[in-house]
Parts: C-alpha cells; sequence; structure tokens
C-alpha cells in the first residue's frame, strides 16, 4: 500500500514549484539580484536535481539527470561560473520538473513501508522515506527563495506581478 502523506506532498510542493515559475521569460528567470547568484532557473533545476539524486541513492536506483545538470544546479555548483549560453531555456526545466514529478510519482506509489522503511546506501542512520522527505523539504524552501526573487521584480524594474496561494 503507498504512503498518502508521501504523495500528496509530493504532489503538493512540486505543483508550487511550477505555479511560481509560470510566466517567467527566460531573461528574468536567469536574473539574479545584485551581490547573489542564484535565480529562479537555478531554483528551478536545484529542485530537479536535489530530488532525483536524492530518491535514486536512497532508492538505490539510478538517477536520471541531464548533461551538466549536476554541475549547474547541484548544492556544490556556482551559478556566477556558468557561461550564459550553458544555461538550459526555463521551458526545458519545467518540462524536466512535470516530467520527473510524474515519474517518480508512480515510484513512490509503488513503494512498500519495508522499502520507505529500509536505510538510505548512503546515509544509513535515516530511512528512504525520511531522505525523500528532506527532498522535499529542501524544494519547499526553494519555492520561497523563488518567490521572494519574483517579489524583488516587480520592485525593482517592471515585471508583471504574480499572486501565489
Amino acid at each position: 500500500m503507498s504512503d498518502q502523506t508521501l504523495l500528496t506532498l509530493w504532489d503538493d510542493v512540486r505543483t508550487k514549484t511550477l505555479d511560481v515559475l509560470k510566466g517567467l521569460d527566460d531573461v528574468h528567470a536567469r536574473w539574479a539580484p545584485p551581490n547573489l547568484q542564484n535565480s529562479c532557473l537555478w531554483h528551478a533545476g536545484h529542485n530537479f536535481v536535489v530530488a532525483e539524486f536524492l530518491a535514486s541513492r536512497a532508492l538505490g536506483v539510478p538517477a536520471q539527470l541531464p548533461e551538466n545538470w549536476l554541475k549547474m544546479f547541484s548544492w556544490e555548483s556556482n551559478p556566477a561560473h556558468i557561461r550564459t549560453e550553458e544555461w538550459p531555456p526555463l521551458a526545458v526545466v519545467t518540462t524536466a520538473l512535470s516530467e520527473q514529478h510524474r515519474r517518480l510519482r508512480e515510484v513512490f506509489a509503488g513503494l512498500t513501508p519495508d522499502q520507505l522503511d529500509a536505510a538510505d546506501p548512503g546515509k544509513p542512520e535515516r530511512s528512504a522515506r525520511r531522505t525523500i522527505l528532506i527532498a522535499m523539504q529542501d524544494e519547499a524552501r526553494h519555492i520561497g527563495e523563488v518567490m521572494l526573487l519574483r517579489k524583488m521584480m516587480t520592485k525593482t524594474f517592471v515585471v508583471a506581478g504574480t499572486s501565489f496561494a
């Protein structure tokens, strides 16, 4: 039997990620405030990489990461050192997020309680369930970062405002 709470949280977090990115064009998606380096695009790609990396590690399956995304979007990445032409368009990232949502939802729905309670091979002190939840918590924090960047854009230059529920 699938863990309905895990599935509900996954649906909620990823839907909010996709909603907060709606209406952004590539120029604004790549904007970062002075003295900061993480753009809305970086946060979006980071959400993909963290979910993929942690879920695949916790479940002992290969990660499905697009080429160079780990370098661009990981927790160790440095967006200021990525050439402009290397960044994927926002539409590519949002499509990847949508497809990953569907794919991982199917995986999560098929997990048994024993599989979720099994040790994460990369962090044996915690369960696979806990690692998957950590990925979702991280994504929720990055949603807030994107919302703040969107708010800053509306206050510092002309960008249509968006309300987020």
